[in-house]
């Protein structure tokens, strides 16, 4: 694992985000802070359940106060979250929380892990998350953590002994930590993982607690701390600028898809942590008292402690260059060690500051974003030494390839070497989040290599190696072959470079539905990878479902074009659902992935590949003829499914809600969260009720308690809470079962709550005005009934409709009930 530093605040907290992909050139002061960590020895792990629940004021603290080796291990990805920032859910909202905690861990100092938990959504006890999730794997993954990062001191976000208090995932986080605390030491097991590392027993184990645990401030002060070390994590950094809060602050604020944006604080602050079990102490202010956290913890490295405190105290902010002999010293020293921990960490480390004090800048950059495997790529070299240190560029050695370059050329003080070269891309994989190459579980994803679980990115397998000769030192740096070119408006632009198949095929509607026997097009998009990609396509369809034609012909002559395909599907006569695969095939070989791409400016560019599939639905939905102006929240696919059905649909701006731009619908929907985000609704509602009190239709999805634009949200009142049905299968009763929304134009029956996804619904109100009319009724095991999730008001000549049901997960995943139902809510009647 490539160690992130801190100290690249400077280029990495730039407002204009897109920067947060150059590559780092580091100050002085960042070169003198990483000295500084370059000397210490202690690690410490804080482990969680998802993105946004790490403490990020101590992980900053540790990893730039302390210099301790910090590390946070996220058991998901956050595939089971909402997604304020766009449409994408499930694996890709987890591709995107992925790639934001390393942007926050570049911030913070922290190195980022995880396991192959999957958060498949909210969970109320850790018995169903740990059935779901398989426990043994977790247990391994956490066990192997530790083992190969080896940390002296884990810190718990959350409290193993209160079950049933907090989100299932929260509680068995510290569960299986507290499990593996003394596991992880023990050789029996897990014993395959000792192939590879060998076990590892840390020293400490806390909770990271506050008031928040304890219900209030009040009961918090008044609580018995006999048992809790107490950090004083207000630090301010004069280099920077910037307090320890104000760093943290900056992390958090990387979480844009969960809305965490967080104002920075400045002055003393305390952290407590409640110590759990481990070696005691009575120095409650310093958790690692009596850990040798300096060389002399490995064996043969006194020498090199003493070295670097000399680098240390002699360092000249003026000319850093200075201390490069020194450090080329310590770096053989420690290639000399025999200990395979902290000899490659700090060989990395140590090789980083060596090119930061020479101003040593390495690039290796194409002007192409993707390529096939095995085609030939343009690679451009640079390598400008910008101090008077001598060295040499020996040779360049483009990995997977084992292709080397001859050099011998002398770097001169800033004399740019340049030179470009045609490379053959292996038989590489595809790029692709790995865990995503298998289909998983429910609650695990699937990898099947031991050395890549806990790996938090993407594998890139497309380096170039410099080889660059120091004081008679040969030093390997590696860089990641990356794409880069100029945009006219933000200037120069970096972004991964991808391997990416000759041809990917999408099914452009991820849901048809067919409401009769007559056929319907399903149109199909191929895109080819390469130039002179010919082929055909074709639907590949269960027994019962035709297409015409069966296959066309397609040829693209350059690499980025596109066709589109349309196949005219006809159904069985019974109501059916089919998974319909689209395949291409070149050369006799077959292609089904769709290429998604997912952009966004705080992030680097993410490829993801999924099979090519779409959900067809043969079923009798009954729809009426009306006019629907949707108003889009945090964002859903929710306008893509009611058009699906044969709604008219216009997705209407804020601003323009007006009375007379009113007139020409029947139904106003505001999508999810919408009350949460949108602040011109604030203005709107009295133009909205009007609009149902001339006798039209206004649905609301679920909003959350906090933050609403509005307190209110309906003509008469409501209040919302944190009541939810977590299990999707959960009996569903009709409190009012002539109600019309059950039976017009389509029969409700539990029936058509079958086969949801992840969650019934969310964020119900649990009190309302006598003029609303609660129509469904369900719950989780063990809790009272849920009666909010379907309130239906008459409000003058129309309906207001609230509901917190899933319609936002369910309709994409093409739950035809899901369909029935929204159908009745838009033609709803008297």
């Amino acid at each position: 694992m490539q160690k992130i530093s801190l100290f690249l605040l400077l280029i990495v907290l730039s407002p204009l985000t897109f920067y947060c992909q150059q590559p780092t050139k580091p100050n002085v002061a960042e070169i003198y802070s990483q000295i500084q960590k370059l000397n210490v020895l202690g690690t410490v792990l804080y482990i969680a359940a998802h993105p946004d629940d790490e403490n990020t004021r101590l992980i900053s603290y540790f990893a730039n106060e302390k210099k301790y080796h910090t590390g946070y291990l996220s058991l998901t990805r956050g595939d089971g979250g909402q997604n304020l920032i766009g449409p994408e859910l499930r694996e890709l909202l987890g591709t995107i929380r992925t790639q934001e905690l390393l942007e926050a861990r570049k911030i913070d100092g922290g190195e980022q892990f995880f396991s192959r938990a999957n958060d498949f959504g909210y969970s109320k006890n850790p018995d169903e998350t740990l059935i779901i999730w398989d426990k043994e794997q977790v247990l391994s993954d956490i066990i192997w953590q530790i083992r190969e990062f080896q940390p002296d001191v884990i810190i718990n976000r959350f409290d193993h002994r209160t079950p049933g208090t907090t989100h299932g995932h929260h509680t068995a986080s510290a569960m299986l930590s507290f499990e593996s605390f003394e596991k992880a030491g023990n050789p029996e097991i897990f014993p395959d993982q000792l192939k590879f590392v060998g076990t590892w027993q840390p020293k400490r184990l806390f909770f990271n607690t506050s008031w928040w645990f304890y219900g209030s401030k009040e009961k918090f002060d008044a609580a018995d701390k006999t048992n809790m070390f107490s950090i004083q994590n207000g630090t301010y950094f004069p280099l920077l600028g910037k307090s320890n809060q104000e760093i943290a602050a900056l992390s958090r604020s990387r979480h844009q898809s969960q809305g965490f944006g967080s104002t920075g604080a400045r002055g003393e602050e305390t952290e407590y942590l409640e110590f759990i079990k481990g070696e005691k102490t009575d120095d409650k202010a310093d958790i690692f008292k009596g850990i040798d956290t300096s060389w002399n913890r490995v064996a043969g490295g006194a020498a090199i402690g003493v070295l670097l405190g000399e680098v240390q105290k002699d360092f000249d902010f003026k000319n850093p260059s200075a201390s490069i002999p020194n450090l080329i010293k310590a770096y053989q020293m420690i290639q000399a060690l025999n200990e395979n921990h902290w000899k490659p960490i700090k060989s990395e480390e140590i090789k980083k500051i060596i090119a930061a004090c020479a101003g040593l800048y390495l690039e290796s950059v194409t002007a192409v974003q993707e390529a096939t495997a095995g085609s030939k790529i343009k690679v451009k070299i640079e390598a400008t030494n910008r101090s008077n240190t001598e060295m040499q560029l020996e040779s360049i050695d483009f990995l997977t390839n084992k292709l080397t370059v001859k050099q011998n050329n002398s770097l001169k003080n800033n004399i740019p070497f340049t030179l470009e070269s045609e490379i053959e891309i292996g038989d590489l994989a595809y790029t692709q989040p790995y865990w995503l190459s298998e289909k998983g579980t429910t609650g695990m994803y699937r990898v099947n290599e031991q050395r890549n679980i806990g790996k938090p990115d993407i594998i890139r397998e497309l380096k170039a190696v410099f080889n660059i000769v120091i004081n008679g030192v040969t030093i390997p740096f590696e860089r990641n072959i990356v794409y880069k070119y100029n945009d006219d408006v933000k200037g120069e632009i970096f972004r991964p470079f991808d391997i990416v198949p000759e041809v990917s095929v999408a099914i452009l509607n991820k849901v048809t539905i067919f409401n009769t026997k007559k056929s319907k097009p399903v149109e199909v998009r191929v895109k080819a990878g390469r130039d002179n990609a010919n082929g055909t396509i074709q639907l590949e369809l269960p027994d019962g479902w035709k297409a015409v034609p069966e296959k066309s012909s397609f040829s693209l002559a350059l690499k980025g074009a596109e066709q589109n395909f349309t196949f005219e599907v006809t159904p069985p006569g019974n109501e059916n659902e089919a998974v319909v695969k689209a395949i291409a095939t070149v050369g006799g070989k077959r292609f089904d992935k769709e290429q998604i791409n997912i952009t966004y400016d705080h992030i680097p560019r993410q490829q993801v590949l999924k099979p090519a599939e779409a959900r067809l639905i043969r079923t009798d939905i009954r729809t009426g003829t009306e006019r629907i102006a949707y108003v889009m929240g945090v964002g859903d696919e929710i306008p893509k499914s009611l058009a699906q059905m044969g709604y008219a649909v216009t997705i209407i701006k804020p601003d323009d809600i007006t009375k007379e731009n009113l007139m020409r619908f029947d139904v106003v929907i505001t999508g999810i969260r919408a009350y949460n985000v949108v602040q011109a609704l604030s203005l709107k509602q009295d133009v909205l009720f009007d609009f149902v009190k001339e006798g039209k239709t206004m649905i609301v999805q679920y909003n959350t308690t906090d933050d609403l634009v509005t307190s209110k949200i309906a003509p008469f009142p409501i209040k919302l809470s944190r009541d939810r049905v977590t299990e999707e299968n959960a009996e569903v009763r009709f409190l009012k079962p002539e109600a019309s929304v059950l039976n017009r134009p389509n029969k409700i029956s539990a029936r058509d709550f079958e086969g949801w996804k992840q969650e019934q619904g969310l964020y119900y109100p649990n009190e309302w005005d006598s003029a609303f009319t609660p129509v469904i009724s369900s719950n989780d095991k063990g809790e009272t009934a849920k009666n909010g999730a379907l309130l239906v008001a008459h409000y003058g000549k129309g309906h207001y409709i609230y509901t917190g049901l899933s319609f936002f997960r369910e309709l994409p995943e093409g739950v035809a009930g899901a369909y029935r139902l929204m159908a009745n809510l838009i033609s709803i009647k008297n």
